[in-house]
């Protein structure tokens, strides 16, 4: 029997069962992949309006009762981590197959990653203790892994400028080219066209005198806003401690609570907030005011997709009243790693209108921000 021909095979997987008269059947790995995508996918009501039949595979011995432990067993072992990261996300966002993230067998042994995060964060409100602790397991990875990535840019934008002062501490991102290439003239080699260096020289660097400055996170905890709020806790604990700021994280929907006094342990906060409900960021505005010592040295950083269910006139009037007192007011349309925002352009720009900045940041971004006005 000869072997399926590769070529065929992934049109095959493309095209689905119908195709399989031109294309000849699945090999072995290859059909036990189609499988595991037809466990997923073939809860598409989309596959029905076209006459696809569920789990319609030749060759095969019929569809068996596959659980979310087994499918996850396969798509490790049949697919590369990319690939894998997009199916959970799917089967936890797209079809919202919830014992990925509440049965205890699965979470036992799922590779923690971000959308089984979010996916923890949205459903932890029907896990018994039991299946809480190990949801946790996750949280704390993930988190973890975030803020080993976060934590270097955000420090490194509180480091100081460049002084004129050389620095007797090598570092690449001082390396001072000019002055190397003058310290080392005398070592030219003309046949070689080169210069050998044997005194390197780099850039010292002054931190400025800082004064007392706030940053106030109001992050929209909808349902719709769980990467600002997860990227939100993670700022707020990489901001937290550094010397010139003052930082406050405050969640909202309806609600306004302050979670600052659980800043620095992020995993407890993300596990406490509750996400879902309404939204009335005005409210949120309001209570931020509150909070301000110094208006000329104080950022509110609103986070949120400016859908606002309570008054949008109080909203505007609120932030044009910080504005005007001295407060740099940011909008932020995302607070995630992509930065990819969708958010009521019209209400956000009524807000800019009134004098905040309004667009989108990373949190390295943010934190650069913020640096910046530090230093001013």
């Amino acid at each position: 029997m000869t072997a399926p021909d590769p070529g065929l095979e992934r049109w095959r997987l493309i095209l689905g069962s119908p195709a399989e008269r031109r294309t000849g059947p699945l090999g072995g790995e290859a059909a036990a992949r189609d499988a595991a995508l037809d466990w997923l996918y073939g809860r598409d009501p989309e596959q029905a309006r076209r006459g696809v039949r569920p789990g319609a595979r030749e060759g095969g011995d019929g569809p068996s009762a596959v659980t979310a432990v087994d499918w996850l067993d396969d798509i490790h072992r049949l697919f590369p981590k990319e690939t894998i990261e997009r199916l959970e996300r799917d089967a936890v966002e797209l079809y919202e197959i919830h014992e990925i993230v509440t049965d205890p067998a699965v979470l036992e042994r799922v590779e923690p990653n971000p959308t089984l995060l979010r996916a923890v964060l949205r459903t932890k409100h029907l896990m018994n203790p039991e299946v809480l602790r190990l949801a946790r397991r996750i949280v704390e990875t993930v988190v973890r892994r975030l803020l080993e990535r976060l934590k270097p840019e955000i420090r490194r934008s509180f480091s100081g400028t460049r002084s004129r002062r050389p620095s007797l501490l090598p570092s690449a991102r001082d390396f001072d080219f000019r002055g190397t290439v003058r310290a080392n003239l005398a070592h030219y080699q003309p046949d070689e066209r080169r210069i050998l260096i044997e005194r390197p020289r780099f850039h010292s660097r002054t931190r400025p005198h800082l004064e007392q400055w706030q940053l106030i996170l109001l992050v929209d905890q909808s349902g719709s806003m769980v990467d600002s709020v997860i990227h939100s806790a993670v700022t707020a604990a990489s901001l937290w401690g550094l010397p010139g700021l003052k930082t406050h994280l405050v969640a909202f929907d309806t609600d306004v609570v302050d979670l600052t006094a659980d800043v620095t342990d992020p995993v407890e906060l993300l596990m406490g907030v509750r996400l879902g409900g309404g939204t009335d960021i005005a409210r949120a505005v309001d209570y931020g005011t509150r909070l301000i010592d110094n208006p000329r040295r104080a950022i509110v950083a609103l986070i949120t997709d400016f859908y606002e269910g309570g008054d949008p006139y109080r909203l505007v009037r609120g932030v044009r009243a910080l504005t005007e007192q001295g407060t740099t007011v940011l909008g932020l349309a995302a607070l995630d790693e992509d930065a990819n925002p969708a958010y009521d352009r019209e209400l956000a720009q009524r807000l800019a209108d009134a004098g905040a900045h309004v667009g989108a940041m990373t949190p390295g971004q943010l934190a650069a921000f913020v640096a910046e006005r530090l230093g001013r």
